[in-house]
This record gives C-alpha cells, sequence and structure tokens, in this order.
C-alpha cells in the first residue's frame, strides 16, 4: 500500500496517476497541500496544470484520533455511496468521482474549491428556511435510492460508531476529561450515566442501529459533513453510510439543528419537508441520543453553550429519548 501524504514527491505521485490513467495527456501535477483538517481520513488537494482535484485514503486508524483503530475499507463504502446517487438529481449537492484504487484504498473526486463545512452555524443561529430546506431535499433523494442489494454492510464501523454514539458517552468510568472541556461538565454528566431506565432506551436504539434495514443512509448527516459555497450547498463524508432505518440520518440532523438554535420548532420543520414519511418518537429519540453523545462524548463540537445552557440541552434530550 502506498501511504499518499505532504511527503510525497511529484514526480512519485504523478507517476503513480499516470499507472492508474487518472491524468489528461500532456497534464502534470504542479502542487500538493492540505485542504483541511480531516477526521476520518488522509486528504490531499492536488493541483494539476489542467484542474483541481481531492484524494483521499483511509488508514487503519481515525485520522483525527490516530489511537482509535479503524477499518481500511471505510473509502470502499463512500465509493459505493457515491455510485449509488451518481444520477442527475443528486450530482449538483455530491463531487464527481475521478477515480478509486482498492488496492492502495485511495479515491480521487471533484476538488469542490473554496467551500467550507457548515460547522459555523452552531455559534451563528439558525439555518434559513432555504438552506434547512435544501439539506431535507438531499436527505430525501439519499433515501429514496432503490435497488441498492449488494450495498457493503460496512458493520466494522458501524461498530466502532456504534460505541461512540450509544455506549462510551453513557458510561461512569469512561476516561473522558469532561472539565477539560468545559468545567462542571463531569458533574452534569453522571445523572445521565447513572440513569438505568434512560440507558436501556439508549440500548434498545444501539441494537437497532446495528441492524439491517432497507433505506441507503449518510450515516452522519451533521453540519462537518454539509459544504456550502455561496448559495450551493454539498454533502461529503459518505464513509458511515449503511442500509439502516430512515430515522437515524433525520435524528441526527435535527439534533446538531437544535443544538445550533435552541429550538424544538425544527423538528416540525424537517419532517413535513422529508418525503417518505419517518416514525416521530423513533426520530426525536435518536436526535436525543445525538445531543447527549456530542455534549459528554468524546466527538465534541465547536458548540458554544454555556454550562445552563447544556444542563437544558440534556434535559431536553432526556425527555426525547424516553417519551
Amino acid at each position: 500500500m502506498i501511504a499518499i501524504d505532504l511527503q510525497i514527491s511529484l514526480s512519485e505521485l504523478e507517476d503513480f496517476f499516470n499507472s492508474k490513467n487518472w491524468l489528461e495527456p500532456q497534464e502534470k501535477i504542479e502542487n500538493i497541500s492540505n485542504p483541511g483538517e480531516g477526521n476520518m481520513n488522509v486528504v490531499l488537494r492536488i493541483k494539476t496544470s489542467e484542474r483541481s482535484l481531492i484524494l483521499k485514503q483511509s488508514r487503519p486508524f481515525v485520522q483525527k484520533y490516530q489511537e482509535i483503530k479503524a477499518p481500511l475499507e471505510r473509502i470502499e463504502v463512500e465509493h459505493h455511496f457515491y455510485k449509488a446517487i451518481a444520477n442527475k438529481s443528486a450530482q449538483e449537492h455530491f463531487p464527481e468521482i475521478y477515480g478509486y484504487d482498492p488496492e492502495n484504498y485511495l479515491l480521487l473526486m471533484q476538488d469542490l474549491g473554496n467551500c467550507e463545512d457548515m460547522s459555523s452555524f452552531y455559534n451563528k443561529g439558525p439555518f434559513s428556511d432555504k438552506t434547512l430546506n435544501t439539506l431535507v431535499d438531499i436527505l430525501n433523494t439519499i433515501h429514496n435510492q432503490k435497488n441498492l442489494p449488494n450495498y457493503p454492510l460496512n458493520q466494522e464501523l458501524r461498530t466502532l460508531n456504534h460505541q461512540h454514539i450509544f455506549v462510551l458517552p453513557f458510561m461512569e468510568d469512561n476516561g473522558f476529561d469532561l472539565d477539560g472541556i468545559q468545567k462542571g461538565l463531569q458533574d452534569l454528566s453522571i445523572s445521565y450515566k447513572t440513569d438505568n431506565a434512560l440507558k436501556k432506551e439508549i440500548e434498545k436504539l444501539g441494537q437497532l442501529y446495528l441492524s439491517q434495514g432497507e433505506t441507503l443512509l449518510h450515516g452522519d448527516f451533521y453540519p462537518g459533513s454539509w459544504m456550502q459555497s455561496e448559495e450551493k450547498i454539498y454533502v461529503i463524508d459518505p464513509e458511515f453510510s449503511f442500509m439502516g432505518f430512515k430515522e437515524f440520518d433525520l435524528g441526527v440532523m435535527i439534533a446538531h439543528s437544535i443544538m445550533g438554535n435552541m429550538d424544538l420548532k425544527v423538528i416540525g420543520v424537517v419532517i413535513d419537508r422529508y418525503q417518505s414519511g419517518a416514525e416521530l418518537s423513533l426520530v426525536e429519540q435518536v436526535a436525543g441520543v445525538e445531543i447527549m453523545r456530542r455534549l459528554i462524548g468524546l466527538a465534541q463540537l465547536p458548540l458554544k453553550r454555556s454550562l445552563k445552557e447544556k444542563d437544558y440541552l440534556l434535559r431536553m434530550a432526556k425527555k426525547m429519548i424516553l417519551r
């Protein structure tokens, strides 16, 4: 397996690209750079004499937290996802794929340009109605893809994600230094980590997450996977994708919208726009778990909330799970 990173020479990378027929005749690689911090994978921006490309490579660990092992095959799942939604109605919101090398766990795709993910939303106020409607429409497009009998199970990455969503945040002694994130957060978390009724419901949801479903899911549908360039919105990073229950993507999306604007009205807005119908109570339960795990788990957000506001969100989330 060839390691693709900023240390590779232009000539070495160009030779490799030519061996894969990834360059046009006379096209030369001119620059390699880092397009931004990647969470799961190594990501490079490749500038050629003709265009700009993004190259992703999965490694046997999470790029941001390299002590956490992760399956190499997640890049295959991402490739399958982009193939599944490769139609005219979907393409305007997803990068085009130019090459895939399963032996080296590489995916070559369109560079979306000077896009930024939408994580700034958490501290800037609610999305516009237009933006929210577009995001729900993109989810409609993903969930409406049919006839995918050979879609990867993605069981190994799903098992890893299951631990960080449904298990570790709710363990009393999980090693997370919550007071290092915000003083008082550790004490705030204790009542949820010791609530057996709450943990029993969360365990049920976790088992549903691990089971096989009939809907193509993005698997990580939140502002870190949403990119915006002027008026255009793109969705990237579907390595957590699998065939599951549609309420999971919906609940995750709603959870992040609630954390950003502290308003439950977004639930009705999203459900009304969603075309395929969903079980509202299940959507709310998933949203509740996602809110909790983002506040008291390892996968923290750039969310500037007071301890009082986090207390409010956690209490709200508990009601959503137990209702």
